[in-house]
């Protein structure tokens, strides 16, 4: 039986993008210091082993802290923030509307392959939300990437007008490819998994289970906190180089803002940043930054769901 049918054929478009909404707003502002370290980790083009700037996830931020403050590590959090709302209700909504598309054209078709139909109607959801928040992904990158004792950006606002203003609105949205790439699979393999683990194994766990506002059977608060996880840490790990190769071609312009941090990268393209961080530093520098990003996928991923659900199952609970 589907987990949630009950929940998502009695919430509306509005208590679905608000779900969406506050479960981006809560999972960043808990997670923002793994971003911060994870996209540290992907600008870094010498080895991490001793002698390098970041060496290890506890020196990473030991070093941050001591050089640049506490607060680094939350450096970008507003335009973080911007786009993980505006992510969580895009995306959402999309899905559950894409979702509600698909039960009402063809109830039978759905119920048969409704696996595949929550990979690409992920997929679909992702893509849009990608592209309405992705500015919001540059200014966070820049932020962060920046040195805080030499900074570019006074803020948000700054850096908006001032990459407008430097280098066109189209920067705003260098290393959309890469990231379209890898965010489609990425969402499609998320949203699946999760659907597969709650509507197939957890909810048939008794201590994993509990009753909706309705009276049926759905998995739990646990249940969906650890299917998140799960399909946080398959997501991420099949998708990862793309995002290493994106964050990189975000700073492109940036690099003489950088030079503190050891070599800059300077690339031309996609494919010319991936040939290059390969021949230079190995196929596994593709994966720079991944204990940081794993544990901020299983993470992110855990809470996004779970708080999504929670809510959707609150709202739902005060109507009655």
């Amino acid at each position: 039986m589907w987990v949630t049918q009950d929940l998502e054929r009695r919430t509306s478009a509005f208590q679905n993008a608000l779900a969406g909404g506050a479960a981006g707003a809560v999972t960043r502002a808990i997670a923002q210091p793994l971003d911060v370290l994870k996209i540290r980790f992907q600008l870094q083009l010498e080895p991490i082993k001793l002698g390098s700037k970041y060496t290890s996830i506890f020196q990473a931020v030991t070093s941050i802290i001591k050089e640049e403050g506490v607060f680094t590590l939350w450096s970008g959090h507003v335009p973080a923030q911007l786009l993980s709302i505006s992510y969580g209700v895009v995306q959402f909504s999309s899905y559950e509307k894409l979702t509600e598309l698909c039960k009402r054209s063809d109830p039978t078709f759905y119920v048969e392959h409704r696996h595949w139909l929550n990979f690409a109607n992920g997929s679909t959801a992702a893509t849009i939300a990608t592209i309405i928040s992705f500015p919001f992904d540059t200014i966070r990158t820049r932020l962060i990437a920046e040195q805080k004792q030499q900074k570019v950006y006074k803020g948000f606002l700054n850096a908006l007008s001032a990459i407008i203003k430097t280098e066109g609105s189209k920067a705003l949205y260098k290393g959309l490819i890469p990231t379209i790439a890898q965010i489609a699979p990425h969402a499609g393999i998320q949203f699946a998994v999760y659907k597969l683990l709650t509507d197939n194994v957890f909810n048939k766990i008794r201590f994993l289970q509990r009753s909706t506002v309705f009276g049926t059977i759905e998995s739990s608060l646990l249940a969906n906190f650890l299917a998140g996880g799960i399909a946080g840490i398959v997501s991420k790990t099949v998708i990862y180089p793309f995002d290493v190769i994106k964050k990189r071609l975000q700073i492109q312009g940036f690099q003489e803002h950088r030079k503190s941090f050891g070599r800059q990268m300077y690339c031309t393209g996609l494919f010319d940043c991936i040939k290059l961080t390969v021949t230079d530093e190995g196929f596994m520098a593709l994966y720079k930054g991944y204990c940081p990003s794993i544990l901020k996928a299983i993470l992110v991923s855990a809470l996004h769901f779970a708080v999504y659900d929670e809510i959707k199952y609150f709202l739902l609970r005060i109507q009655q």
